[in-house]
């Protein structure tokens, strides 16, 4: 959108002869120049430019995911929980609201209604923990942490989530938990 109106207001200046010559303005004798210092083809970015939209929004999602996946990743290795065991009002409030709630299919998940947060071992993977819904009528349902991190990020950050969960996702989740 901004790329557009700036588009528009330099088109609109040059139209009206309101662009100085190149000469008179040795900044501007490149093309991306002309363009919100967006880089031609065969040019680097340069400082301010192109970049500088992704490492604000990189360092934004840092700041929004980390202290999430830390708090899983303690949640399920630090020994803090046995298996079979709820979560603390506390842990559970963050997984429902940072986690769960952006699961893809969280009505599924949820069933007739959550009454808790528990970790246990997986049904399939005898050696993996994972975090389960305890359902009002005692129903347990696994979900994936991953996936519902993935989902928050892609819809709080439509134009980086790709770029981030290339970047930064799989190798949050695999590091060991801090000690």
């Amino acid at each position: 959108m901004a790329l557009a109106a700036a588009l528009a207001r330099a088109a609109t200046r040059l139209l009206r002869g309101g662009l100085p010559p190149s000469a008179a303005y040795p900044a501007l004798s490149s093309r991306s120049h002309l363009f919100c210092n967006l880089p031609a083809d065969n040019e680097p970015s340069a400082p301010g430019g192109v970049e500088e939209p992704w490492e604000e929004a990189e360092a934004e999602i840092l700041r929004d995911v980390e202290p999430v996946v830390e708090l899983v990743k303690d949640i399920l290795h630090s020994g803090r929980y046995e298996d079979g065991g709820l979560l603390c009002p506390d842990d559970e409030k963050v997984i429902v609201e940072k986690v769960l709630a952006h699961h893809p299919r969280l009505e599924d998940k949820i069933g007739c209604g959550l009454e808790a947060i528990m970790v246990d071992k997986h049904p399939g993977f005898k050696r993996s923990r994972c975090l389960f819904v305890v359902r009002t009528n005692g129903d347990l349902e696994d979900f994936s942490y991953r996936k519902c991190l993935r989902a928050s990020i892609e819809r709080a950050y439509p134009s980086h989530a790709d770029r981030f969960i290339d970047k930064h996702l799989e190798q949050m989740l695999v590091r060991p938990p801090p000690k």
